[in-house]
């Protein structure tokens, strides 16, 4: 990951000359990286930000080594991260135990005796992290910003979600799932396992039929469904029950946002209709999903070999102190990155990162004051949403208590359970109350950003400040090209079909004329139509879900374009110069294909393109440069050249 170039940033040793930027900018760019790069068995992808997070993931390990290696005092967070690692590595405590750590959990499953016992069972698994009869999460009110309040959600499926049981193209994996659940209930004994895993995969059939579709999901308005408490009984006449056992406390359910209505009183019809031992057979299927990593091989195996290799083409597990790391995070992520910023975070890369947010806000701000499709006063309120966004970089003001976490360095499975009902009971807590500002949804060593339409903030984790999007001594064309193309992304999001939809506070707020509305979306029409035909190589007959992925496409888009705007105005009106055989612009653009190169097991991309609202990076690239005029002046593209979009075709928003 590091550069052969220091002047410009650009590495130059994975270009392919045989292929013109004027045809593929993707493969003239990583042909070569393309070619010889080799996906590791325990993967099922690599590129640059799988290799970012190898990086952060080395360096989280020796931090957490040297913590399990040494003496802490009682109950701090040190003490707690080395006993929860040393929990997770004592291999052969772990497979001694095999399914006992289980017991007492199937044996409250094997206590269901009516709906009442099923309904408060699946919330108190839940509460250590197995999926149940419903989602939640709290979260600011969209109708209310400035207080947070309970949002319940569909949930209940095994599968990634409900097209894989009603799409004829996932038959084989439906089936690999059924085959997986009867080997998980041998595991624990059953001597009807064939039956139990069809009885389950048939009731998740009719729970995959309440679910609601990933690009219906996508629209604010249609998931924000505000009800009482009353109301939520009425639909669902259990939710009080559910409520109380999850950890929801009287006051914090008065209120509360129903993601799919139909889903309550779907879920409800089929705790009427479905046998109990259906339901019990169902819920030990969850418990297994969210538990068999954490104990003997005999389940980790299993596990693995249906959602690792089948859904993704992986064909080896992480090795063991890979995996531990990783529950390590998952506990206690927030106690780690604080140890992991004061090791590997330069303060002063919180500066030159707000320097380019600047920028690129200001770019924004220009842009946006002269856009040719939209009216005055909706363009008055887009500038005052922009200047309000609220930057956050590096890591949080404040740190997580993880006083609540007990940790028992030979329990490992009450280890992950216990962490996570705290992390639960600490977000349950902030229900009814103002708004945390602080708080971050990542941790600093998370190789990502993102955006929070309901806080209206952009965060950047100091994990992804780091080359190849972020090179403080490198030529500006490289950084504006990766990480200030980054945060136009994050800001885009404010502005995407999704993010559009709030105001500057934070609230699900129209504040677009009609007029500019039918504008924006006959734009973002087009961007769809130009997604919806794009056929990745390793999935012959699958095609980009435009709809799906079309807010991280207008953030692209917009980021992309909008970050080369800041880029000329770093330049403030001067010439830059011509570095390594580029020029500036030309650096730029290389910096974008950089970011975004990546190989990709077919079973991954199959599974990416059905679920993920991103798009395959090859199109991150080739799809999003083709729309910006300053790509074709960079490299002169011409009529008759592959990345050639007729200018009329090309689809400016932002």
């Amino acid at each position: 990951m590091t550069s052969q170039a220091a002047p410009s940033g650009v590495d130059r040793q994975y270009f392919d000359d045989t292929v013109r930027p004027q045809d593929d900018l993707y493969r003239h760019v990583n042909g070569g990286w393309l070619r010889s790069t080799e996906i590791p068995a325990d993967r099922a992808l690599v590129g640059t930000f799988v290799q970012l997070r190898d990086l952060s993931e080395e360096n989280v390990r020796a931090l957490i080594e040297d913590l399990a290696s040494a003496e802490h005092p009682a109950g701090s967070d040190e003490e707690k991260i080395g006993a929860f690692y040393r929990s997770f590595m004592d291999a052969d405590a772990v497979e001694r135990l095999g399914a006992q750590p289980l017991a007492p959990l199937l044996a409250e499953i094997d206590a269901v005796e009516d709906i009442s016992s099923l309904v408060a069972a699946s919330a108190r698994l839940g509460r250590g992290g197995a999926d149940g009869l419903l989602g939640y999460y709290a979260a600011p009110d969209a109708g209310q910003p400035d207080r947070v309040v309970l949002y319940v959600s569909q949930s209940g499926l095994g599968l990634p979600d409900e097209s894989y049981y009603r799409d004829e193209k996932f038959a084989a994996i439906v089936e690999a799932y059924e085959a997986y659940l009867a080997d998980m209930f041998a595991l624990l004994g059953s001597a009807t396992a064939a039956q139990d895993a069809a009885d389950v995969l048939g009731l998740e059939r009719r729970i995959a039929a309440l679910h609601w579709d990933r690009v219906t999901l996508r629209d604010p308005q249609k998931t924000y469904n505000l009800r009482t408490e009353a109301q939520a009984v009425e639909a669902f006449p259990h939710f009080a029950l559910w409520a109380e056992e999850t950890g929801v406390t009287a006051d914090a359910r008065a209120e509360l946002v129903v993601g799919n209505p139909e889903y309550l009183a779907g879920i409800t019809a089929l705790l009427d209709d479905v046998p109990l031992r259906t339901w019990r057979l169902w819920l030990t299927g969850h418990l297994l999903g969210s538990t068999a990593p954490y104990l003997s091989s005999a389940f980790v195996d299993r596990h693995f070999a249906f959602y690792g290799t089948v859904l993704s083409g992986t064909p080896e597990n992480k090795e063991r102190w890979k995996r531990g790391v990783g529950a390590v995070e998952a506990g206690l992520g927030m106690a780690v990155g604080r140890l992991y910023v004061a090791r590997h975070f330069p303060e002063e890369h919180k500066e030159s990162m707000r320097a380019l947010v600047d920028n690129v806000v200001e770019a924004y701000r220009r842009s946006i004051s002269v856009l040719p499709w939209m009216g005055a006063e909706t363009r008055e309120r887009a500038l005052a949403k922009l200047a309000a966004f609220r930057p956050k970089i590096g890591y949080p003001d404040e740190w997580i208590d993880f006083s609540p976490v007990v940790v028992d360095e030979a329990d490992l499975l009450g280890n992950v359970r216990r962490a996570h009902a705290a992390e639960l009971d600490r977000l349950l807590d902030e229900i009814g109350k103002p708004v945390d500002r602080v708080k971050w949804l990542m941790t600093p060593q998370t190789v990502n950003a993102y955006y929070h339409p309901l806080m209206n903030e952009i965060v950047f984790p100091a994990a992804i400040l780091q080359e190849p999007f972020f090179h403080p001594e490198a030529d500006p064309a490289v950084n504006y090209g990766g990480i200030a193309a980054v945060i136009g992304h994050e800001i885009g999001h404010g502005f995407d079909d999704q993010g559009s939809q709030f105001d500057g506070d934070g609230a699900l707020r129209n504040w677009w004329s009609d007029e500019d509305r039918a504008a924006f979306e006959a734009l973002t029409g087009k961007l769809v139509e130009q997604f919806e035909v794009l056929s990745p190589a390793e999935t012959p007959g699958s095609t980009v879900n435009g709809r799906l992925t079309l807010g991280e496409n207008i953030g692209d888009l917009g980021g992309l374009g909008i970050a080369y705007k800041a880029y000329q105005l770093s330049l403030d009106g001067q010439e830059p110069p011509v570095i390594d055989g580029l020029t500036g612009p030309q650096r730029f653009f290389v910096s974008w294909a950089t970011v975004w190169r990546q190989v990709c097991r077919p079973e991954e991309t199959q599974r990416r393109l059905s679920i993920d609202p991103h798009s395959p990076n090859e199109f991150r690239t080739n799809a999003i440069v083709k729309n910006l005029d300053a790509f074709h002046e960079a490299f002169d593209v011409a009529d008759g050249d592959a990345m050639w979009l007729d200018p009329e075709e090309r689809v400016t928003i932002w």
